[in-house]
């Protein structure tokens, strides 16, 4: 009876210990991780999360990736981007949201699609055009010598209400433009915020200088901004600048001399050189 009592305890534990091992995970790298990238742009972000194949030794656009099909444009489930405000993609209108991203590579021109159904992943089989928000065709372009071996979502050219999103692998470059209709958002803001509140004035002066709005007006609000804060001597630099782009020379090379006199108390050889560079240019 003992015996038997031992046999089936031991049984038992067996059974336990292999249960344990079917049911145990083993965490191994993804051969496609996933990557989330997020850019701060216009007033809000844009988040792109997709899965990163790599070439390893294979030839990809018109083998691996074929000419003329749908691609899920990474690996794994569906590509998502997302705006975070209305924006324009290579000039056609999308809403804030969430979108899965498609492609059909083509050795001279890529067609891009943003697709509704986020589901779909690369079951490509079941695509349905009906589902698209926009398709448009851009040019891919070629890189150097160097293959990029894993493929990679990139953004450039970013400036206050632009950005180009870049669809890199192996050899070929394929960008798309992205533009933010922001100005009449900021405007509203500051005539909110500045105009009857009285700040803040050098962000506004910023806005100002950089859409080149009334110089005049930034060149007051940046003289504000000063007063509330002499030893910025970022702020001073701004007003430098307006200055020279008002084509008042000695103006901006007197406030640029002020802007290296406080960027040196405080050591900042960015600024110092910046005013220097302002200064020489000035001069001619």
């Amino acid at each position: 009876m003992l015996q038997k009592l031992k046999t089936l305890t031991a049984a038992i534990a067996l059974s336990a210990i292999t249960a344990t091992n079917i049911n145990a995970q083993l965490k191994v790298p993804a051969p496609s991780p996933l990557q989330t990238v997020k850019q701060a742009f216009a007033l809000s972000d844009i988040t792109i999360e997709y899965s990163r194949p790599s070439a390893k030794g294979r030839v990809i656009f018109g083998d691996v990736v074929p000419f003329g099909k749908v691609w899920r444009t990474g690996a794994n489930q569906s590509t998502k981007i997302t705006f975070g405000e209305d924006v324009k993609v290579e000039g056609m209108d999308v809403k804030a949201g969430t979108y899965a991203l498609y492609t059909i590579p083509n050795k001279d021109s890529w067609e891009i699609m943003l697709y509704k159904d986020l589901t779909l992943g690369g079951n490509v089989d079941e695509y349905k055009k009906e589902n698209e928000l926009v398709r448009f065709v851009v040019k891919p372009a070629k890189m150097g010598d160097d293959k990029v071996e894993t493929f990679s979502i990139d953004f450039s050219d970013i400036t206050s209400t632009t950005v180009k999103i870049e669809l890199v692998w192996e050899k070929t470059r394929v960008p798309f433009n992205v533009v933010a209709d922001i100005d009449s958002k900021i405007m509203k803001a500051i005539e909110n915020t500045v105009i009857k509140d009285n700040k803040p004035y050098f962000q506004a002066a910023s806005y100002y200088y950089d859409t080149n709005k009334d110089l005049k007006l930034a060149g007051e609000w940046a003289d504000k901004a000063i007063e509330n804060n002499p030893k910025a001597y970022w702020i001073v630099m701004l007003k430098a600048k307006i200055l020279a782009k008002q084509k008042d020379s000695k103006g901006a090379i007197a406030t640029a001399e002020k802007v290296i006199l406080i960027a040196t108390e405080e050591k900042d050889d960015a600024y110092i050189l910046q005013a220097k560079k302002l200064i020489a240019e000035n001069k001619k």
